[in-house]
């Protein structure tokens, strides 16, 4: 049993070793709190749930820590433009990423420490680094001199002297254009913290950097985030950390994005679709299905023929588990073990796509069971659907989906509407029955007709009509 995962500083597919035997420590770079989340932002947040769940089922003890960015130029460009408190519109848009990750179903991270909470770690950071002669004050800022750390840009294979840093308003007194600021100084209505460098704030860079040794020590196995991180954010860290003294992570691990019309989903060109809209028109569920089942290093392009492919994909395995469970008359537990396959699947770089073709085919052995009115095998086939979909986060009978566990399926509590809807269709459907047990065929048919036009499909089975949604 050997979890393989891509290292983007590697280059390639390496053996997963842990630094402490049977514990995994993540670090996950989470959200910059300046608006409500798209499904291209949480689409990270899944990717990584699925690795946490993994590492669980592979027996490992795992330390989860998710940050909040609750600090940012944008942030105060929001507030100065809303006449709001930066601290507010942080706040609101952290509830609401905290409500899009609880939706799909992502569980909560071991922990999950804001920016502004850990200043007297960066302050410190930021000494010993100027102790000794990494960074350096002017002008009231803190920058980082890249030149003093020979390692610099080995994550994204940049060559120094092609390199084009970002920088941000008032980074004056640079000694190189390449160097990046840590502590950004004060600005007339900002917000500010004291230093022994000028008040100020910090910059983006030295708060994941800070947070994760104060988290997970000098030392962890797993730093996370998006594609677009790479540079600066992730380098700039490592710069920090490894100057300050850390080893830092051990892989870096890096999910692709979510593209409309080929470009990166973001605020700025105007394509996002937020999550707390997407799951007015679509289940989270079937949501959470579509972004976490591609690969995590592969694009996702964003269509709502895509949606629907998915909704009519996970739509079958849903079938599948409730014709056994009307068939077995009872609840139908999760297998132990997953299937050797499956493992396997999951084990290589967390190849959900092949993994989820054990899934349908599982599904298929299953509904054939049911041909053969063989309940034995079709209840073994479901017990090894739950835990592999159980691994995935998409166990449609898991008390976060049927609305038993705090959630429920969705915010609005759809799971328990469709409680609603269920017994108003089964009060329908006994009007069928009636007409078909006095054989007035004409009315039955006319009442299932009625339902299929309202977006229902109606299966007659031994155990009686059941309902499910159609295809949009």
């Amino acid at each position: 049993m050997t979890i393989r995962l891509y290292d983007t500083g590697a280059r390639q597919i390496r053996d997963f070793t842990p630094l402490v035997p049977g514990c995994v420590s993540i670090y996950l770079c989470g959200a910059t709190v300046q608006a409500a989340p798209h499904i291209g932002h949480i689409r990270s947040g899944l990717n990584f749930d699925i690795l946490r769940r993994w590492f669980t089922h592979r027996g490992y003890d795992v330390t989860f820590v998710r940050n909040v960015t609750d600090i940012d130029d944008k942030i105060i460009a929001k507030s100065a433009a809303q006449n709001r408190p930066w601290w507010a519109i942080g706040y609101e848009n952290e509830r609401a990423f905290n409500d899009g990750y609880d939706v799909l179903g992502c569980l909560p991270p071991t922990y999950e420490p804001r920016a502004t909470g850990h200043v007297p770690e960066m302050i410190e950071m930021m000494r010993v680094l100027i102790e000794r002669g990494h960074a350096y004050a002017s002008d009231g800022n803190v920058y980082f001199d890249v030149r003093s750390f020979p390692e610099y840009l080995q994550l994204s294979n940049q060559d120094i002297d092609d390199l084009r840093q970002p920088s941000g308003e008032g980074e004056t007194g640079k000694r190189d254009q390449r160097d990046f600021a840590m502590w950004k100084a004060v600005k007339p209505g900002e917000p500010y913290w004291e230093t022994p460098w000028g008040p100020g704030r910090p910059g983006w860079h030295l708060e994941c950097s800070a947070m994760a040794h104060k988290y997970l020590g000098s030392a962890f196995d797993i730093h996370g985030g998006g594609l677009d991180l790479v540079f600066p954010h992730h380098e700039n860290e490592i710069a920090q950390a490894k100057a300050y003294g850390d080893e830092f992570a051990e892989y870096w691990v890096h999910n692709a994005w979510v593209t409309m019309s080929g470009e990166k989903m973001s605020k700025s060109l105007g394509n996002s679709v937020l999550v707390s809209e997407m799951v007015k028109h679509w289940r989270p569920i079937v949501l959470r299905y579509y972004l976490g089942t591609p690969h995590y290093r592969s694009m996702i392009e964003y269509s709502e023929e895509a949606l629907r492919e998915a909704e009519s994909a996970f739509g079958r395995i849903e079938g599948f588990v409730q014709r056994v469970i009307e068939l077995a008359g009872h609840t139908v537990e999760p297998a132990d073990e997953v299937p050797p396959a499956f493992a396997e699947a999951m084990d290589d770089d967390l190849g959900v796509p092949q993994a989820l073709a054990i899934i349908h085919t599982t599904v298929r052995q299953g509904n054939s069971a049911l041909a053969a009115d063989d309940k034995e095998a079709a209840v073994a086939r479901l017990a090894e659907v739950r835990a592999m979909l159980g691994v995935l986060g998409l166990d449609p009978l898991d008390a976060h989906w049927t609305g038993a566990g705090a959630g429920g399926d969705g915010p609005d509590g759809r799971e328990s509407l469709h409680g609603v809807v269920d017994t108003l269709v089964r009060l329908v459907l006994d009007q069928r029955e009636s007409a078909r047990g006095r054989k007035d065929w004409a009315a039955a048919d006319a009442i299932r007709d009625r339902l299929q036009q309202s977006g229902l499909v109606i299966e007659d089975g031994p155990a009686g009509p059941r309902w499910t949604l159609g295809p949009r």
